[in-house]
């Protein structure tokens, strides 16, 4: 790595102060924040606010916000990530840790469509493939996704695809039953589902959220009943949000923010 600039160092201070709570800020309160000199901290405004990074306030004279430049930059950056990649290094990153299989999952209609899956090294694992559909209100990424609807646009799918499909005898085919389990996962944050798709294999998941804060996908973790315990399930649901906030942050969600 070569060595940092200190004039580009303090110029990416600057704007990152306008990733907190100040909308705009004055060049004495940059000094004061960053602790620069006065001197440096005017020419590097006079410079990020030629290049557009910086805009002067209308009618507050002194004052500065984010310029035009830095949506362009970041608008480009959103255009360009990509779900499935994005998802299979982060499920990598997770699956190494717990060496379990690993998937993120988007809802479509009222299945949802497996668009990363990293497997477990152990001899014992989830067959399944990215690119797989299943019926959402079956697994734990489907669940996960489905309590993140408004409940007129849930109740609407639900009532589509009645009757539920049950992939095994544990699977919930009630739809009232289902839309009070979803009331749950939607309070905690986190859906477990235990033998619902697979006899065999339970599963954890997490919601993904863009950087408009909207929930675009799920990361889930699956096991093989052989290794599920309570303890188990509590470490896989730690590891299966903390997965799912990275993935967030890596779409946009809560970059920079203090």
């Amino acid at each position: 790595m070569g060595r940092l600039v200190p004039a580009v160092t303090r110029a990416m201070d600057i704007l990152e102060l306008f990733l907190g709570p100040d909308d705009t800020l004055s060049a004495p309160e940059i000094t004061r924040k960053l602790g620069l000199p006065r001197t440096t901290v005017h020419e590097l405004v006079a410079t990020l606010t030629a290049r557009r990074y910086l805009d002067p306030v209308p009618g507050q004279t002194g004052r500065y916000r984010l310029g035009v430049r830095t949506y362009q930059l970041g608008s480009t950056y959103g255009e360009r990530l990509d779900l499935a990649a994005e998802g299979r290094d982060v499920a990598r990153k997770v699956a190494e840790t717990c060496d379990e299989t690993v998937h993120v999952a988007i809802l479509e209609g009222t299945d949802v469509i497996y668009v990363a899956k990293v497997d477990s090294t152990h001899a014992v694992r989830m067959v399944s493939a990215a690119g797989r559909r299943l019926p959402a209100h079956c697994t734990a990424v489907g669940k996960m996704l489905l309590a993140t609807l408004p409940e007129t646009d849930l109740r609407a799918r639900i009532e589509s695809a009645e009757p539920l499909a049950a992939l095994t005898d544990r699977s919930i085919t009630d739809p009232d039953a289902l839309i009070a389990h979803l009331a749950g996962i939607r309070e905690q944050q986190i859906a477990v589902e235990e033998r619902e798709s697979n006899p065999h294999v339970s599963c954890v998941a997490a919601p993904v959220r863009n950087s408009a804060g909207q929930v675009v996908a799920a990361l889930s973790i699956s096991v093989p009943m052989i290794r599920w315990s309570d303890e188990r399930q509590d470490e896989l649901t730690e590891l299966a949000a903390k997965g799912a906030q990275e993935l967030s942050e890596r779409l946009g969600f809560g970059r920079g923010r203090r």
